[in-house]
């Protein structure tokens, strides 16, 4: 029996899932059934019920989790240490990340970290908020990059940034002539917003309710890319993060207007799975995201 077998099980149960545990160690699902089925040899125990209905573990396969996973965390801690003393940094980062982060945010932080960290690969996934979680929950991914983090009792949170929001809209909508609003002034207008359970609807919604501000919604999107594209026609007018269109501001085809008197920042941060253990790798990736 060896640690890889034991982790392939662990990541097994926690994802509930022959696919994405093959995805977290890089092998064929063929190839976890056959270690599965090894373990079960081993211990001569049935270790995963056999139903198409849902995953579940038997009671002995219950008390392997418990015991691998223990066996799994004091390994890596050791595999982690090890690194350390001997100051090798290597392996790989895998993060997921919500779309507006990893297309604008994340790329000139990757670009340094492989400068000073060449012999470390980083994985990027861009996934919707709530794959996010499940996917940093499920130990598909190390770490997660979300906007206005969730408290969870099985996640760390830790605080990255806020990041201001600018009102956007057609070069030659009335609100492009001033460089400052009132949120008063988007009342009535037709505006183009994000799906209702991305976080950053929410929390705009939010706002604009507390100063009694109503719009006209003309258009949803799940991704900042396609709101901005139908700002640049003139559907409507839009609150997105300063990041996301800068270069559009820069080259005219989007006006934006800072909101003065209402707090449109959104609060970024990174999360991971409780208790997991933190390469080297991965604490200097956390290190360098809380730059500026």
């Amino acid at each position: 029996m060896q640690i890889e077998s034991l982790k392939v099980f662990c990541d097994l149960t926690e994802t509930e899932s022959f696919t994405k545990a093959a995805q977290i160690n890089q092998i064929t699902q063929s190839a976890v059934s056959q270690q599965i089925s090894s373990l079960e040899r081993q211990f001569k125990s049935l270790l995963i019920e056999r139903s198409k209905k849902r995953f579940r573990l038997t009671r002995e396969g219950q008390v392997l989790y418990e015991a691998s996973k223990q066996i799994v965390q004091t390994y890596e801690a050791l595999h982690s240490r090890l690194q350390e003393l001997k100051d090798i940094i290597s392996g790989t980062v895998r993060v997921a990340t919500i779309y507006s982060i990893g297309l604008h945010d994340l790329p000139p932080y990757i670009k340094r970290y492989l400068k000073n960290f060449p012999t470390v690969n980083v994985h990027v996934e861009y996934r919707r908020a709530n794959q996010v979680y499940e996917d940093v929950l499920g130990n598909v991914v190390d770490l997660g990059l979300v906007a206005y983090p969730v408290r969870d009792a099985k996640l760390e949170i830790v605080p990255l940034k806020r990041e201001p929001m600018v009102l956007i809209c057609h070069p030659q909508h009335p609100l492009a002539r001033a460089k400052h609003a009132k949120v008063s002034a988007v009342s009535g207008q037709k505006f183009v917003a994000f799906e209702s359970d991305i976080p950053t609807r929410r929390a705009v919604d939010k706002v604009l309710r507390e100063h009694g501000v109503q719009v006209v919604p003309v258009m949803e999107f799940d991704n900042v890319e396609t709101v901005k594209r139908a700002v640049e026609i003139d559907a409507g007018v839009a609150i997105v993060p300063l990041g996301t269109v800068a270069t559009e501001i820069q080259k005219q085809t989007l006006a934006g207007v800072t909101i003065e008197d209402a707090d449109f920042s959104r609060p970024i941060g990174a999360i991971y799975k409780k208790n997991k253990v933190l390469s080297t790798a991965m604490k200097e990736f956390l290190a360098m995201l809380k730059e500026p």
